[in-house]
């Protein structure tokens, strides 16, 4: 049970440290997580991870590896760890076929999730079934020693560039032409002339929140793009009379790029941002 649990629990972790990097290559969110709830998050989150690899080991993994002695016997000794994972696939089949009956999903995602539960249980009671005196203090020193080896050849590979870090699209004068939508339908309307027209877009004073600026602006004028020495520097000036909004920085991606700016407190991490709109809306 300890030995199935531990494993559990490592295999979340490992899954968290891929999605952190993973994280890392995609736009950074409008408003960063507040730290201290998200440390105590984390612990609430470990705390149910644990729960649940402890209930998942006694309904699942213990049976798998008692399934497997039996079938050892009945070869009269003979090793049968191959027996694991069609063993566990068999056992987690009837709550997964339960679950497919209420929940109207396609059957790709239901067999993709049978096959990482049946990898993820079968890993499991592979190791729990060797009984072997200090299995534990091994899987706990290997299994750290993945998720820390996984974390560091991640980050190396964000530093080195060989998995590609966040970097925000490159706009031309050009792209810029259109509707950009923010979150409650306020536009600028880009012409390919320099021109610009403003809808009820938010005009942030210090301290405002991304979604309540202290108030919404229209009207006509200009824009111009100035490149700046990067993709990260590049800014778009909007010219409303009546309207003061700081450069708009440029983020997203190239098929859904933004422009954006900092708000809220300083230092916060908030953004107000526009979406380019697609086929004319």
């Amino acid at each position: 049970m300890l030995v199935s649990t531990l494993v559990g629990c490592l295999e979340v972790t490992l899954a968290v440290v891929v999605v952190l990097l993973y994280v890392r290559t995609q736009p950074p969110p409008d408003a960063p997580a507040d730290r201290s709830a998200l440390a105590a998050g984390l612990f609430s989150f470990g705390m149910l991870v644990a729960v649940i690899a402890f209930l998942l080991s006694l309904v699942f993994v213990l049976p798998t590896v008692a399934l497997t002695d039996l079938l050892e016997r009945r070869i009269r000794g003979r090793d049968a760890w191959w027996g694991v994972p069609p063993v566990a696939a068999t056992l987690v089949t009837p709550p997964i076929a339960v679950f497919a009956a209420h929940n109207p999903l396609g059957s790709q995602p239901l067999l993709v999730f049978w096959a990482q539960a049946t990898a993820a249980l079968s890993l499991g009671g592979l190791l729990a079934r060797l009984r072997q005196p200090g299995l534990v203090r091994r899987v706990a020193v290997w299994g750290t020693a993945a998720v820390a080896g996984t974390g560091a050849l991640g980050a190396l590979a964000l530093t080195v560039g060989v998995l590609p870090s966040y970097t925000p699209p490159l706009i031309r004068p050009a792209m810029l032409a259109g509707n950009w939508i923010d979150h409650t339908s306020g536009t600028l309307v880009f012409a390919s002339d320099g021109r610009v027209t403003a809808s009820g877009v938010g005009e942030h004073r210090p301290g405002d929140d991304p979604g309540n600026p202290s108030r919404h602006c229209t009207g006509s004028g200009t824009w111009s793009y100035e490149p700046g020495r990067d993709v990260r520097s590049q800014t778009v000036r909007v010219q409303v009379p009546g309207c003061s909004w700081p450069p708009w920085s440029v983020g997203g991606t190239d098929g859904q790029p933004w422009i954006y700016q900092h708000v809220g407190r300083p230092g916060s991490g908030q953004r107000y941002h526009l979406r380019k709109a697609s086929d004319g809306r």
